[in-house]
């Protein structure tokens, strides 16, 4: 590893070059994945080791996780956004915030009450704003994605929060907060690609340029993490309530901690679930048969008429399944994840990996790689997931989209049911399609989640059925 480097690799990374092939930082990793014949490569001048090996990532998340955790580095990256939240942090603070979550998210109370959220949300806010979309002087014409993010956030602070943000109301209302958060995601993640982290810790001292803008974007979360929070503890017999701030203030005094731990959720729910989404709805345009499938799926669980799925229901959706989780491989909501090595090791694969080295899984590069997934990894095809007409899961360290073994996504079955939701919602009502450029790759804005530059522009018809 070298601070300084002259591969070409590392040129190609600091000259920018790579974009002149390349729509996305991330379709270059694969390109770069995909000629290395271990399926790991290193860029140098970043200190990091990529691998799209699902040993390797066996080998990271479960037989070797105590020398895999986030890691001081990541928690210095993220550390003014996320604070002490559970995905900033490891040991104890990461125990007893996973232990708590898991508590509330598990329970089949609260796993019910999450459905009765987003049922209300889809039926009250989302269907009717997209089935006026024609005549209220939208052109026909909707960005998909900041609708999917607005019902997203809605749906989290609701179930998180105990508040309505109410951002899907049918005038779109601007949401500061929403901006802010996006800046802020943003630019963090900007930092894990510098050179150096003494650029950005220089420009935060001097409180210049994109430092100045993620201190500001940050003051705005700080802002109304704390309304929420005060909101909270105004609240009379808030210990009574479902929320998981009421839960987690019940064990917790410290507001900056609770701060912590709410900004966390709301990157958990919001930006994840609109970021699947978009990517499902993205695929099923070009994909008709996908969806005739789908449909035929839905009108023979559901009844006439119905608008939202039970939940015993989408159990027997096993096509929907498996098309949820084949867009997921291909446009992941989270597109790597990287821990930093406590002590030297060697993954499976052979590769040697020096204490304090960022070592990075890529789940994006992994779903479309034909050692992984075959020679038909580029295709759409949700009948990868079925056998013998049920659905049947993947090997998650081969399919790492909700991360794996000790660390495994607690949210992970309420983020299918609201994901799965919404589909059966509007597939069933609404022929969607995306408007111009839709066989087109599209092109993500550097942040936590996947985010499409420039949204994901749709024309919404009712169905005639």
């Amino acid at each position: 590893m070298k601070p300084c480097c002259n591969c070409a690799t590392c040129r190609s990374y600091l000259s920018l070059s790579w974009a002149h092939q390349f729509p996305n930082l991330c379709d270059w990793y694969t390109h770069l994945l995909r000629a290395s014949p271990s399926g790991t490569i290193h860029v140098h001048v970043l200190r990091n080791t990529i691998t799209c090996n699902p040993d390797n990532v066996e080998y990271i998340l479960k037989t070797r996780f105590d020398n895999y955790p986030k890691g001081k580095q990541f928690s210095a990256l993220l550390g003014d956004l996320l604070g002490r939240g559970i995905f900033n942090v490891d040991g104890d603070s990461w125990k007893f915030q996973r232990k708590m979550a898991s508590l509330e998210i598990s329970s089949v109370a609260n796993r019910s009450y999450a459905l009765e959220i987003v049922t209300e949300e889809i039926v009250t806010r989302l269907v009717p704003l997209l089935a006026s979309s024609n005549g209220a002087g939208r052109g026909g014409v909707l960005d998909l994605q900041d609708i999917l993010r607005r019902f997203s956030f809605d749906n989290i602070c609701r179930f998180s929060f105990g508040l309505d943000p109410g951002c899907l109301e049918a005038d779109l209302p601007t949401s500061t907060f929403a901006d802010a958060f996006d800046r802020a995601s943003k630019l963090s993640a900007e930092r894990a690609m510098m050179a150096s982290p003494i650029i950005w810790r220089i420009k935060r001292f001097l409180n210049i340029g994109s430092e100045r803008k993620l201190k500001e974007a940050i003051k705005v979360v700080d802002d109304l993490a704390e309304e929420m929070i005060r909101q909270s503890r105004e609240t009379m017999g808030f210990s009574a309530r479902k929320d998981l701030l009421a839960r987690f203030m019940n064990s917790v005094n410290d507001d900056k901690y609770l701060r912590d731990i709410v900004v966390s959720f709301l990157l958990a729910g919001r930006d994840t679930v609109a970021a699947g989404l978009t990517g499902f709805f993205s695929l099923l345009s070009n994909h008709p048969r996908v969806e005739s499938l789908i449909r035929e799926e839905l009108d023979r669980v559901m009844d006439p008429g119905q608008e939202v799925a039970r939940y015993d229901q989408m159990r027997r959706m096993h096509y929907l399944n498996a098309a949820v989780h084949e867009s997921m491989r291909l446009y992941p909501p989270v597109q790597f994840d990287s821990k930093f090595a406590v002590e030297d090791d060697v993954l499976p694969d052979g590769t040697f990996v020096g204490k304090g080295t960022r070592v990075t899984y890529h789940a994006y590069a992994m779903g479309r790689m034909e050692r992984v997934w075959g020679s038909d990894c580029l295709e759409f095809k949700p009948e990868r997931w079925i056998r013998d007409g049920v659905f049947v899961q993947q090997c998650p360290f081969k399919y790492p989209v909700f991360q794996a073994g000790l660390r495994v996504c607690l949210g992970k079955e309420l983020a299918l049911v609201e994901m799965k939701s919404v589909v059966a919602a509007l597939v069933r009502r609404f022929d969607i399609r995306v408007v111009g450029g839709a066989n087109q790759e599209p092109r993500f804005v550097p942040g936590l989640t996947a985010t499409v530059r420039g949204g994901l522009p749709i024309e919404v018809r009712e169905r005639r059925r």
